[in-house]
């Protein structure tokens, strides 16, 4: 394997920590960020994400651990000498000034030149398709603009390294999807390196190359949207990233190129090893995307296929979800896109279903 590029480790943490007192917030994060991605920190309230990202910017100092930028440790570096830009989730636009000062505001403050500070207000401005309004005070935009001359403001100052803390917070759930598309593209369109915080699955999914699930200040995986979704390293990050139906049980089978756990609703395989001990307490995810449901058992399935009663049915437009319980107690959710399954169309409540899923379709995880 060849040995990572400076592009590879353009941004990387090391042993990171903060501490509160006794409290730890973060500990001991080892981050390697790709020049150019868009990086993002995902988790839940309280689980250290902001705090990394305030340390990235040199609003908190580290305990312990350093902060590397090609190879040069900035953590002993103020704000202000960090070749980073920072855009909070408010905005913090200056009411009083239109939106071309808003803009120039960082560039007037490092002494840029008049001829250079026009220009890059300028660029900013058709960059973000904001120039028609360069005229107006930031409460005659909408949530979506706003936010728009924040990103032109963060990125005029030409940073290396984009820090965004809850970027789309701010704006109704119509907005921020119509939003993310559109900040992707600049971000792209300037190749800045971004880290982004944000505890929203789809906006991390959406938005970043890669992502770093956090919980209780430790990083616990780092992978594409869809290395995380599809293969989670553990029981919190499957069930913390999307809808995951997890089925507790002992390892059963345990081979080269798959295995198997004993659960309350029969034995569960999977298509991977795991190269545990028989016996061991583990769990089995599967997403409810990837369970079909019907009438009648299939004649081809030979493993995971289960029966159960329906107990509850949701209609979402583009999909159906039903929950259907065992004869042992167990919950499974399945959603089915509509007009995909014609034998899906006549399933109501209190049926007696079968439900099955392909053995390359689930996970095993340790407990």
């Amino acid at each position: 394997m060849a040995d990572a590029t400076p592009k590879d480790n353009y941004l990387v943490t090391e042993k990171l920590v903060k501490r509160f007192d006794e409290a730890v917030a973060v500990d001991e994060v080892n981050l390697s960020i790709r020049q150019g991605e868009i990086f993002a920190l995902l988790g839940s309230s309280g689980c250290g994400k902001s705090t990394l990202l305030r340390m990235l910017a040199g609003f908190e100092k580290p305990t312990s651990g350093r902060i590397l930028l090609s190879g040069q440790d900035v953590a002993p570096l103020a704000p202000y000498e960090r070749p980073f830009n920072m855009m909070f989730q408010s905005y913090a636009l200056f009411p009083h000034l239109d939106i071309w000062e808003n803009v120039a505001f960082g560039l007037k403050r490092e002494g840029c030149a008049k001829d250079e500070l026009k220009t890059r207000v300028g660029q900013m401005l058709d960059l973000v398709q904001l120039t028609p309004y360069a005229k107006r005070k930031p409460h005659q935009l909408s949530g979506g603009q706003q936010q728009r001359v924040a990103l032109a403001r963060s990125l005029a100052k030409k940073p290396k390294v984009l820090l965004l803390d809850e970027p789309l917070g701010a704006l109704d759930k119509k907005l921020r999807e119509q939003t993310q598309f559109e900040l992707v593209n600049i971000i792209e369109k300037v190749g800045v390196t971004c880290v982004m915080v944000t505890h929203d699955q789809e906006e991390a999914m959406t938005m970043a190359s890669r992502i770093a699930v956090m919980s209780k200040g430790r990083v616990l995986q780092v992978g594409s949207p869809q290395e995380v979704y599809e293969y989670p390293s553990n029981r919190f990050v499957a069930d913390f990233i999307g809808s995951v139906n997890l089925f507790d049980g002992k390892l059963s089978i345990d081979e080269p190129d798959h295995c198997a756990a004993q659960t309350a609703i029969g034995e569960v395989h999977v298509g991977h090893s795991v190269s545990g001990t028989l016996g061991m307490p583990v769990a089995m995810g599967v997403r409810p995307e990837k369970v079909s449901i019907g009438k009648q058992a299939p004649a081809n399935v030979r493993h995971n296929l289960f029966s159960g009663r329906v107990k509850e049915i949701a209609y979402f437009g583009s999909y159906n979800t039903y929950i259907v319980v065992t004869s042992s107690g167990v919950r499974v959710k399945i959603t089915e896109p509509n007009g995909s399954h014609t034998n899906t169309l006549d399933i109501t409540w209190e049926d007696d279903v079968y439900f099955w899923w392909d053995d390359t379709d689930a996970v095993l995880l340790r407990n």
